[in-house]
C-alpha cells in the first residue's frame, strides 16, 4: 500500500515538473511572438509563466537553452498545424493561410532580425526548410507526373516547387492580407490561384516534352502528328516535269 502512495506521488509530481516545463517554453514563445529577441528576459519569461527566475533556469540551465527548447516546441507545434492531404489543393491553402492567421505576424518579427539576431536566423532557416520539405510533400502527387520522362521532367518539377514554395510563402500572405488588407476568404482564394496556376504550367510542361521528342515512348499526349513524312512532301521530279513530245503533240488529222 505504501509502494502504490509513493508510486502515486511520484508520478503526480513528475506531471507537475512537465506541466511547468511546458508552461515556461509556452510563454517564451509567446513572448517571441510579441517582442524583439533581445527585449525578452528570463525575467519576463518567468512573470509570464507565472513561476521564478530560479525555476526557469532548475528546467533549462540558461537563457539560450531555453530559447533552443522554445524553438524545438514552436517547431513542433507548426509541424501540426501544418498538416494536410497530399494533392488536395484547397485543403493545403487552407491549412496555410489558417497558419499564417495563427503566426504569420510573429514570423514575420523574427524575419526582420534575422540578420542580427542568432537565434531569429536559427528559427527562419529552420523554418524555411520546414516549408520546402511541406510543399514537396503536400503537392507531389500532382508533381510526379510525367517523372519517367526524364533529366527534363526533374527539372521542371524543381522549378514548380520554388513556384509552389513563393506562392504559399509568409511574405505572399503577407502582401494580399495585410499590404492589401484583404479578408481571409480572398487572401485564400488568390493564393489558390496561384498555386493552381503553377501546377496548370507544369501539367503543360510535362505533356509538351513528350518521350517521343526525347526517343522514348509516346506519353499521354499521344503520338506526334505534326511530323509529315518526307515522301508524302516531297514531289518526285518526274511527275513535275512533262516531256517535251507531250506538251507539243502534233495535230492528228482526220483521214479523209
Amino acid at each position: 500500500m505504501k509502494e502504490a502512495t509513493r508510486t502515486y506521488r511520484m508520478t503526480t509530481r513528475a506531471r507537475g515538473v512537465e506541466a511547468t516545463r511546458l508552461k515556461v517554453l509556452d510563454a517564451a514563445v509567446a513572448l517571441h511572438a510579441r517582442r524583439l529577441s533581445s527585449d525578452v528576459s528570463l525575467a519576463d519569461v518567468a512573470d509570464e509563466a507565472g513561476v521564478s527566475v530560479q525555476t526557469v533556469l532548475r528546467h533549462f540551465g540558461t537563457r539560450e537553452g531555453l530559447l533552443h527548447a522554445a524553438a524545438a516546441r514552436a517547431r513542433s507545434e507548426v509541424e501540426d498545424e501544418r498538416r494536410s492531404p497530399a494533392g488536395d489543393v484547397g485543403a493545403a491553402v487552407r491549412t496555410i493561410v489558417a497558419h499564417y492567421e495563427r503566426r504569420g505576424d510573429s514570423v514575420l518579427l523574427l524575419l526582420a532580425q534575422e540578420a542580427t539576431e542568432p537565434f531569429a536566423r536559427e528559427v527562419t532557416s529552420s523554418g524555411r526548410a520546414l516549408h520546402r520539405r511541406w510543399v514537396q510533400d503536400t503537392f507531389a502527387p500532382l508533381l510526379t507526373a510525367g517523372a519517367d520522362a526524364g533529366a527534363d521532367a526533374g527539372a521542371d518539377a524543381e522549378e514548380a516547387v520554388d513556384l509552389l514554395v513563393v506562392a504559399t510563402d509568409v511574405y505572399t500572405w503577407k502582401l494580399l492580407r495585410r499590404d492589401r488588407g484583404l479578408s481571409v476568404a480572398r487572401t485564400r482564394s488568390r493564393m489558390e490561384s496561384l498555386v493552381r496556376a503553377v501546377l496548370a504550367s507544369h501539367e503543360a510542361l510535362v505533356i509538351h516534352a513528350t518521350p517521343a521528342t526525347r526517343g522514348g515512348p509516346a506519353n499521354r499526349a499521344g503520338p506526334a502528328k505534326r511530323a509529315v513524312p518526307a515522301t508524302t512532301r516531297t514531289v518526285p521530279a518526274t511527275t513535275r516535269t512533262v516531256p517535251a513530245a507531250t506538251r507539243a503533240a502534233p495535230a492528228t488529222r482526220a483521214p479523209h
